[in-house]
């Protein structure tokens, strides 16, 4: 009777590290596009001052406007701390709720960068007017390019929710992946804030 117990338990334990290793797996992922990212930064760094005759980032950048970008980016990092606390509490209502607070600020930092893409073709200085516009329009749009997957990803999360409000441990693990990868680009994008703006104008 005891060893039947103790298999059973066995099981239950190693149905209980299934979640870890979906997020274990999302980390590898992770780890990848450090090494893009990276690729990224060190193609700035190294195109940089490379402006073939045309403007620099001190003619370009608006550092006030880019720096409420910035804070928009930071604070959807919180709100969807709140959604997390929400799924662990197995309330899938406040869950829905901060993801929608979390998504409109995410579409507001596209706007604010899509709005600085547009104002700077508008100059013409558009990635094909120097090596430093090619790198910097490159860094900065995969960073976009992976906000418009991180809230697409959150909608489609929050249309399961809606169908299935019952929240398992498979959806808490979707929503932490979604957690990690969103808190990733806050990082990436302090280091373009401080890397790629900040660098330029001083």
């Amino acid at each position: 009777m005891l060893q039947k117990t103790n298999f059973a338990a066995l099981g239950d334990l190693e149905h209980e590290h299934v979640p870890s290793h979906s997020v274990f797996g999302f980390w590898l992922y992770l780890m990848t596009d450090c090494v893009l990212f990276a690729s990224l930064f060190a193609a700035f760094a190294v195109l940089a001052h490379q402006f073939a005759g045309g403007p620099t980032g001190k003619d370009l950048f608006d550092i006030p406007g880019v720096a409420m970008e910035t804070a928009v980016l930071l604070l959807s990092s919180i709100t969807y701390g709140f959604a997390m606390l929400g799924a662990h509490k197995r309330k899938s209502g406040v869950v829905l709720g901060w993801l929608a607070v979390t998504f409109v600020l995410g579409a507001t930092f596209l706007w604010f960068e899509l709005n600085e893409f547009s104002h700077l073709l508008a100059e013409g200085a558009g990635p094909s007017r120097s090596a430093f516009l090619s790198s910097f329009f490159t860094l900065v749009a995969t960073h976009g390019l992976h906000v418009t997957v991180g809230l697409i990803w959150m909608v489609v999360l929050a249309v399961q929710i809606i169908i299935k409000p019952e929240l398992s441990e498979r959806e808490i693990t979707r929503l932490s992946c979604l957690s990690l990868f969103w808190h990733f680009l806050d990082i990436v994008w302090i280091c373009v804030f401080t890397f790629v703006y900040l660098g330029s104008v001083l």
